[in-house]
């Protein structure tokens, strides 16, 4: 009974594993142009990359419109690739996308890794505190000695730590650092300019305070090697500046600046309307009604259904294995000789010891240096698979340690083989066992999924950040995310417990047949 349910739980996992591989084979569109595949962190993403606010499938931003320029002169189609900004340059090394074009500052040691384009834009650091102390703080000077806050990896987070004196705190999401400044946590923001533009700008709280700060120049990077296609993105940057088309992309957008005048040489004044920034603003001041909260989160149920799918499948998937090399690992430790008995506590002690964070980050970004290359999804069912197997393999060792020794015993004494024994009388009911803590390890391998959104997974808890930060409604949007993972454990909840029901009572009846008669009486074997 368990090995057949072992070999259910692999030709699941093999399933699984065969779909998912050909939903990422998407290198070639039928024949069709070539695709150029760019990455972007789409959360907190404005002006850059982010979520219409009017279609929450449709991603938009100044450097959406700058990308899509540069594939059409190119003649290509144009890809959207997810990732977390500071993995953005990692990415490239795994060949996870083509290009990564995200606010990326050009700085010489990010040079010695990637290629970057010609400048595409260049903009300085602002300064952001609680409106009424723009007056007091209008320099870094102003700082010292007070909580800072800026993006971590940033261009302002190198020229805060450069000044001295101010306390640095960063954040993985630009969104975050302004409200920690509205709450008064932080006295000051600094990040770059077009973040202030559109995540304080408007704020009543906030004031955009002191003047410009070091210069920010932004480049397309590429790995080193692809030079072609540094040359091609090259002449369609120019291009784009030559034809004004950059500059109507910026002023779109309200980027156009000072800096960017004097880098085009072009100080004329246009009547291009700002309305990508108008639209933007005008949807954070206004004031929603029933309707509109109704007709929004209706748009995001095919964002979040397609996320809570590929949640299910993935810890489904990564359960499987657990549940397979668990059992491995437990065999190995409770029943082999002492060198591989050994190797099962090793790995069960460094697993359990180390973050699954960590692990995520070992199998994604350094197994590429040794010629290992995997795709997000498999990183993340081996992560999450290894991590909580050695888990799944102490509670299997808890279940093997509750049959009592003398059954093993006494199939041996009838002339049972051991590995007979195990299949046919102690893992059957180890098993048994072993049903709630795996149900309890499942569940919180669910929740522990949204850590995979750091290796360029967008499951549930990704895309919840980037409609929040998007929609600035963590509260509507936390609730039908939340409810949505409610939704997911419950029934694998109820199949628990279906399942002990269903064992527990043949088990209490072979229980009560030992007193009367041999237990082993009818089972076949042979010596």
């Amino acid at each position: 009974m368990a090995f057949y349910t072992m070999r259910k739980f692999a030709i699941i996992f093999l399933a699984f594993l065969l779909l998912s591989n050909l939903s990422f084979s998407q290198d070639k569109r039928n024949g069709k142009k070539p695709v150029l595949r760019w990455a972007a962190d789409a959360e907190s993403g404005a002006p850059y990359a982010f979520q219409d606010p009017q279609d929450p499938l449709k991603l938009i931003g100044f450097e959406v419109d700058i990308i899509k320029a540069i594939a059409e002169e190119l003649g290509m189609e144009q890809e959207h690739v997810q990732n977390q900004w500071d993995g953005l340059i990692p990415g490239l090394d795994r060949d996870d996308y083509d290009v990564a074009i995200n606010g990326l500052e050009i700085t010489k040691d990010r040079e010695r890794v990637v290629a970057f384009s010609e400048p595409y834009y260049i903009t300085y650091e602002q300064l952001v505190v609680r409106n009424g102390d723009e007056k007091e703080i209008t320099n870094l000077s102003d700082l010292i000695g007070k909580p800072v806050g800026t993006l971590k990896g940033s261009l302002a987070e190198r020229i805060l730590r450069a000044a001295g004196g101010i306390i640095v705190k960063t954040y993985d999401s630009e969104k975050n650092s302004y409200t920690e400044l509205e709450i008064g946590r932080l006295d000051a923001v600094l990040i770059d300019h077009p973040v202030a533009l559109y995540y304080a700008g408007w704020n009543p709280q906030l004031k955009l305070a002191g003047q410009p700060i070091g210069e920010v120049i932004y480049g397309i990077a590429m790995r080193k090697s692809d030079t072609l296609l540094l040359n091609k993105i090259n002449a369609a940057i120019q291009k784009l500046k030559d034809t004004g088309k950059l500059r109507a992309i910026l002023e779109h957008w309200n980027m156009w600046n000072f800096m960017m005048a004097n880098y085009l040489q072009d100080p004329s004044v246009s009547n291009i309307p700002r309305k990508g920034y108008e639209d933007f603003i005008n949807q954070q001041k206004r004031e929603l009604t029933f309707w509109d909260y109704f007709h929004r989160y209706v748009g995001f149920i095919p964002l979040l259904g397609q996320a809570s799918l590929l949640t299910v499948g993935l810890s489904i998937v990564s359960m499987s294995l657990a549940i397979v090399l668990g059992l491995l690992i437990a065999l190995l430790r409770v029943y082999t000789p002492v060198p591989f008995k050994s190797l099962a506590v090793i790995y069960i002690e460094l697993v359990r010891g180390t973050p699954l964070l960590i692990q995520l980050f070992f199998i994604y970004y350094a197994l590429p240096v040794i010629g290992i290359k995997i795709s997000p999804f498999f990183a993340a069912i081996i992560g999450l698979g290894c991590n909580y197997a050695a888990y799944e393999a102490e509670n299997y060792r808890a279940g093997i340690f509750s049959v009592p020794k003398g059954q093993m015993e006494a199939a041996i004494s009838l002339g049972m083989r051991k590995i007979q024994a195990l299949r046919y009388i102690i893992l059957p009911q180890a098993i048994r066992v072993v049903i709630p803590p795996i149900t309890n390890d499942f569940i919180s391998l669910l929740k522990d999924s949204s850590l995979v959104s750091v290796i360029a997974m967008v499951e549930l808890t990704k895309v919840y950040l980037q409609l929040s930060a998007t929609y600035y409604d963590w509260i509507g949007t936390g609730i039908m995310v939340a409810a949505l993972y409610l939704l997911i454990g419950l029934p694998f909840v109820k199949l628990a417990k279906l399942a002990e029901r269903k064992y527990s009572p043949e088990m209490k009846t072979k229980v009560d047949s030992s007193k009367n008669k041999n237990y082993f009486s009818g089972v076949s074997f042979k010596r």
